[in-house]
Parts: C-alpha cells; structure tokens; sequence
C-alpha cells in the first residue's frame, strides 16, 4: 500500500475498527481495547501511513478511546460511527446520545475528520448526515453500503429476501439490494451538497459503484474507458451510421410504455 500512494502521489491510511470486546461497564475490556488499538497503529505508523480511520464503531466510548490512541501517533484521525441498527443513536452506557452529538464530540476533542460508515444504504444514511452537518464545523465523512435500505428496512442487517420477503437476505442474498450505479451517482451528488467532502462505500462496494461515485466528483479515473456509451447501440444510439429502423421505428416499438 505505502509503494502504491507513493508511486500515484496519493495517501496511504492505516485502520482499525470496532474490536468487538469493548463494554464500557468493565474496565479490564476498556484497557484491553486501548492496548488493541495502540498496538495496531504501531504497525500503521511503522509502515508509513499518513493518516489512521477508525471506523464502524458503535460505542461513543470506543471512539474516544481509538481517537486518543491515533492522537498519540501524531497523525491525522477519521472517526466514522455506525449508528445503531434502526436509530440514530450510539450505543453507550446512556444509550440516547445521538449520533450528531457523538461526532460533535469527536470533533471537538481533535478528529480531522468525523462521519459515518456501514450498514446503512444511501436512502437511510442520509438523514443522519444533514443532522451531523448541522452539529459538526468541520470535515465529514459517509460511506454507506450500496443496499436499497428504507425506513422500514433500515440497515443491511434487516433486509428480506424480495422472493420470500421474510428471510434475512444478509449475507449471501444482498446481492438482490444492490442500488445502481445511477443511485451511487445521485448519493454522491447529494453528499456533496451537505459539504461531505470524505466519501466512498463501504460492505458489498463494486468497482462500477466506485467509478460513478469518482464520476459523480468530476473525476475521470482509469476504468471510466469502461462506462456505458450508448451513442453506437442499435436501438438507443445517436451515431449517424445506424438504422433509421432501428432507432425510429424498433425503438419506439419497444419502449412503448403502454
């Protein structure tokens, strides 16, 4: 990773997420996760990252305590929380923080940059980014997963199998959710207009989503030779070799709406 950022002038992050241990009631799980994450940016720092994410927390406390281990490092920290699976708050021994409130704090006590990451689609992770932006004065991050969530539906966790419509479709049947790369696109859009200048998605990311979220930020990366261009396509092109037939008369025969 650090040859790559090198030879293409970008940054290389170092990570560490949510440790799965951590309970603010037990001091011993409070002092297990700090030596947790103090050992794993050691790595990072030795590798020469230029800058560590902490990210899918759940824990407001878990948070604070990888944001205190990345300051020690001396080098810049993105937070990004998960919100609990069907609210806008944190879990915590007070388990009615919201989560604008979480990341005002994070940012207050020296995250360079604080926002969200995972479970929830671009539908339902919206929301909770217009009310970070209204809390928070600095940088945001959002990276959703590219699932149709909703409100009733509002994390990959719960979403149904569509043949079934009451099996968990999580893991293996996500794959029937996937937005487009259209929706990816609007998100992106969307986020930018939130002044969210962090971006990118998280479980279940494809290279085409990814090329249309770059798209989207006015970006032409390598692999944009490889988006759609209909302009030589039989039916729906526009180039001036193709069939009056086929683009007239065929296409308004098959695009018939009613």
């Amino acid at each position: 990773a650090r040859d790559v950022a090198t030879t293409t002038g970008t940054l290389m992050a170092g990570n560490i997420c949510n440790t799965n241990i951590y309970d603010p009631g037990k001091p011993e799980s409070i002092d297990m996760t700090r030596k947790i994450f103090e050992e794993q940016i050691r790595w990072a720092v030795e590798e020469g990252a230029d800058y560590i994410i902490a990210e899918t927390l759940t824990y407001q406390g878990e948070a604070l305590l990888a944001l205190d281990a990345i300051k020690t490092s001396n080098l810049p920290a993105v937070i990004t929380l998960t919100p609990t699976l069907s609210t806008d708050m944190t879990f915590e021994t007070d388990p009615t923080i919201p989560v604008e409130q979480a990341l005002r704090t994070l940012e207050d006590r020296g995250a360079a940059v604080v926002g969200f990451n995972c479970m929830r689609g671009p539908a339902t992770m919206l929301p909770v980014m217009k009310k970070a932006r209204h809390a928070c004065r600095g940088h945001l991050a959002a990276l959703p997963v590219p699932y149709r969530t909703t409100t009733e539906q509002p994390h990959m966790f719960v979403l149904k199998d569509l043949d079934t419509q009451s099996e968990q479709a999580f893991p293996s049947n996500l794959d029937e959710h996937l937005v487009s790369r259209k929706a990816v696109a609007d998100f992106t859009r969307a986020a930018q207009e939130l002044d969210f200048k962090y971006l990118g998605l998280c479980c279940g990311n494809t290279p085409g989503h990814m090329r249309s979220m770059a798209e989207a930020l006015g970006r032409s990366p390598e692999a944009s030779k490889y988006s759609a261009d209909m302009k030589k396509h039989f039916m729906m092109g526009s180039d001036k070799s193709l069939k009056p037939q086929n683009t007239d008369v065929m296409r308004e025969r098959v695009c018939r709406t009613n």
